[in-house]
């Protein structure tokens, strides 16, 4: 998997449940990934969905009807 953005990358090292990382292993295996390719790729779409919903609202608030 490439990296996207500016930049390189970095580590970020995180302590999980147990039973969560059995999930995670379960969903990327499934889409035959890594555990750390499946969580990079949900966080991007995480953060995808995050910056689009504030777009959204933005574009909300410049076309809003004045308030009388």
């Amino acid at each position: 998997m490439g990296t996207s953005g500016i930049g390189g990358t970095s580590v970020l090292s995180i302590r999980i449940d147990q039973e969560l990382l059995e999930r995670l292993r379960h969903h990327a295996a499934k889409r035959g990934m890594s555990v750390q390719d499946y969580v990079v790729r949900t966080l991007i779409r995480d953060d995808f969905d995050q910056r689009f919903q504030s777009a959204v609202e933005e574009t909300e608030k410049f076309y809003a009807s004045p308030e009388p």
